[in-house]
């Protein structure tokens, strides 16, 4: 059963979106953005592109009823990377990070919202406008083609998951070195 009635408009589901979440008014006006790995915060900074892009990821939860635990926010990013971020980089490289740790605590999934997004589209075509919020619930799922039952899995969907996930995997390898460099050059010269 969806989470957000399609009867309702985006605005009231965004609304109903944000204060299950604790998300005030979206957080689009923060500096920066805190994620919560269990007990420790991890801090972004919250970028004009990403502020481009989470406008339209948070009505994304909104129509594919994708929670915002570990586990939803890689399904929505296996969806969205399947359904294609077009210009939107910033959620390329974030949902290719939720991708890579969605293979780890829930490959399933992954595969089922990947297969997902092979079959439907996403909002990524354009940038975010105000109209998209007087939309229904309903309507934008249909148009989106979400309120259709997924298909089954060609071989070209498969690869692409492979591709994309390999993708996913060498993404956060090389986010974690790059953070990782810096500790590992002050651990040296203060060791050798």
């Amino acid at each position: 059963m969806p989470l957000y009635d399609d009867a309702l408009t985006m605005r009231e589901a965004r609304r109903l979106y944000f204060d299950a979440n604790g998300f005030g008014e979206g957080g689009y006006d923060a500096k920066w953005v805190k994620l919560m790995a269990g007990p420790v915060p991890i801090f972004f900074p919250n970028t004009p592109q990403r502020v481009r892009s989470v406008r339209l990821h948070d009505l994304h939860h909104v129509v594919t009823d994708y929670a915002t635990d570990w586990t939803g926010e890689a399904e929505i990013g296996a969806w969205e990377i399947a359904s294609d971020c077009r210009d939107h980089y910033a959620a390329w490289v974030l949902n290719l990070l939720a991708l890579a740790i969605g293979l780890v605590i829930a490959p399933a999934a992954m595969w089922r919202a990947f297969l997902r997004g092979r079959h439907s589209t996403n909002l990524y075509e354009n940038d975010f406008r105000e109209s998209l919020l007087e939309e229904r619930v309903g309507e934008l799922r249909g148009r989106l083609g979400l309120a259709t039952r997924a298909r089954g899995a060609g071989p070209a969907d498969i690869l692409s998951f492979v591709g994309w996930s390999l993708a996913a995997v060498a993404t956060l390898a090389s986010g974690a070195a790059m953070l990782l460099a810096p500790l590992a050059l002050l651990a040296r010269l203060l060791i050798g």
